[in-house]
């Protein structure tokens, strides 16, 4: 099983270091941090970020607040499709896409591959269709999900894993693929866990943000992407009970997991690189 980390969509929010920690001029640097796995039943995705039709054509398909907010980059090169292809895939290879959430930017590709079943938690689905009160209509775009028909929902009642409960083995795809339920940032949030061979990695999507709010006994989050979360969460004993089992986790060092988030770009340049998170 091969894990490729790419990045299927570029945020720059007014207010640089605010929300990367680093950047030291006006703009910061968020991504959305995709995998695309290689696996005996094909290649599976985890996540698309922005889509095809999101960059060229972005109104209504996403909201123009959050547009504005996150100062949205939409670059064709960036999508998911053409990174598949640029790895000398075709979009059709693509067999089964996995859903932390149904934010816009981390669904916003799932139409670029008509033939791909949709795995995403039940009440995630749920929330979509619901889309009550002003961040729901903004993060849910119901534009971007109206080809998209091949849909396996899942509701929280799996085994356990590493203190997770509920944790489901996916439909047609391989054992080493799991859903890990993470409520609070969004009702159907969930973690992607994938057992490399060598250790596990988990991708937690939206339920930390900042690189330091794991790995670290003390919690450490940019003003920024601190304001983003509480402003997205729907369950914020939720959220942050999740997180706070997500940094021990990260803490045990027998337990062998690694892991990752969908924004931080630190956390997404050492993946690729192979370095040491």
């Amino acid at each position: 099983m091969r894990i490729h980390h790419i990045n299927c969509g570029t945020d720059c929010p007014f207010g640089g270091g605010l929300f990367d920690g680093r950047s030291a001029g006006p703009l910061g640097h968020l991504v959305c941090h995709c995998l695309l796995i290689e696996t005996n039943e094909g290649l599976v995705l985890v996540d698309t970020g922005y889509g095809l039709k999101d960059v060229r054509d972005p109104f209504p398909r996403l909201s123009r607040p959050f547009a504005a907010m996150l100062n949205i980059r939409l670059r064709e090169q960036e999508t998911a499709i053409r990174q598949v292809e640029a790895l000398g895939y075709s979009p059709a290879d693509v067999r089964h896409i996995v859903l932390t959430h149904l934010d816009f930017d981390h669904a916003g590709g799932l139409e670029d591959f008509p033939n791909a079943t949709i795995h995403v938690m039940a009440a995630e689905l749920e929330a979509f269709h619901q889309r009550t009160g002003f961040v729901p209509r903004n993060r849910y775009r119901p534009m971007q999900l109206d080809e998209v028909r091949n849909w396996r929902r899942y509701a929280p009642d799996g085994e356990g894993w590493f203190g997770f409960q509920a944790v489901r083995q996916l439909e047609g795809l391989p054992p080493e693929i799991l859903m890990v339920p993470l409520k609070g940032h969004t009702w159907g949030h969930a973690g992607i866990a994938v057992d490399t061979g060598d250790g596990w990695l988990l991708h937690a999507g939206d339920a930390y943000f900042y690189r330091d709010e794991v790995r670290r006994p003390d919690r450490k989050c940019t003003p920024g992407l601190r304001l983003y979360q509480n402003m997205m969460e729907v369950d914020r004993r939720s959220r942050l009970e999740n997180q706070a089992r997500l940094r021990e986790l990260s803490l045990d060092q027998g337990a062998g997991v690694k892991m990752i988030c969908a924004h931080d770009v630190v956390e997404y340049e050492a993946a690729r690189a192979g370095r040491p998170l």
